[in-house]
């Protein structure tokens, strides 16, 4: 297992979290957003399964532990975490025979290719990065601003802006939040196992 924190900010923005979750896996603090962008990670947290081989067999969705159900608003937030974990256990005991491994033609059918203007928002938040890492927030601000028009839906441009205005970053969330006209995390898409519903 290894977790990947995708920050600018570095380990002084990102390493308090590893810290306090007292993590015994493999933990990294990607500055650049790679992972991000080579898996489609639009939120957090997302994962992906990758086997011994390194052959992808679960596309970018939200990784969870827990079932639970937060409203903010008049909006809920769901998280399916039961039924993550137990499709993960169910992969590690099975490998390639787990009901939930994707076989290649079905992972393609799964990984939505980016449109042309997902493609240049990602261009456009890698420049972003790079020019605030030199230092220039003008042109940091201008090229984030472009990559979230043009892909509204990833939240982690957003994010990345909003956490260098901590005091604003809780508005700028709900009310982004408050306008959208579909759920926050996608529904997993999965059978459950039996048991993934019990508590």
């Amino acid at each position: 297992m290894i977790a990947a924190a995708q920050d600018t900010g570095g380990e002084a923005a990102a390493g308090k979290w590893y810290d306090a979750a007292k993590a015994t896996y493999t933990t990294l603090v990607d500055v650049q957003h790679t992972i991000s962008s080579a898996y489609q990670f639009v939120n957090v947290p997302m994962g992906v399964w990758i086997d011994e081989r390194g052959r992808v067999v679960r596309p970018a969705e939200p990784a969870w532990t827990t079932n639970s159900t937060l409203k903010v608003g008049d909006k809920s937030i769901t998280t399916e975490g039961k039924a993550y974990v137990a499709a993960l256990r169910d992969w590690v005991a099975n490998g390639e025979k787990s009901q939930f491994a994707m076989s290649d033609d079905e992972f393609a059918k799964a990984v939505k290719p980016r449109s042309a203007a997902e493609m240049e928002a990602e261009a456009s938040f890698k420049l972003a990065v790079f020019f605030h890492e030199k230092g220039n927030d003008e042109l940091a601000a201008k090229y984030w601003h472009h990559a979230e028009e043009l892909n509204p839906e990833d939240w982690n441009y957003h994010r990345q802006e909003w956490s260098f205005t901590p005091d604003e970053a809780g508005k700028k969330w709900l009310d982004k939040f408050q306008k959208l006209d579909h759920p926050y995390y996608p529904k997993l898409e999965l059978s459950k196992p039996p048991g993934a519903d019990k508590d």
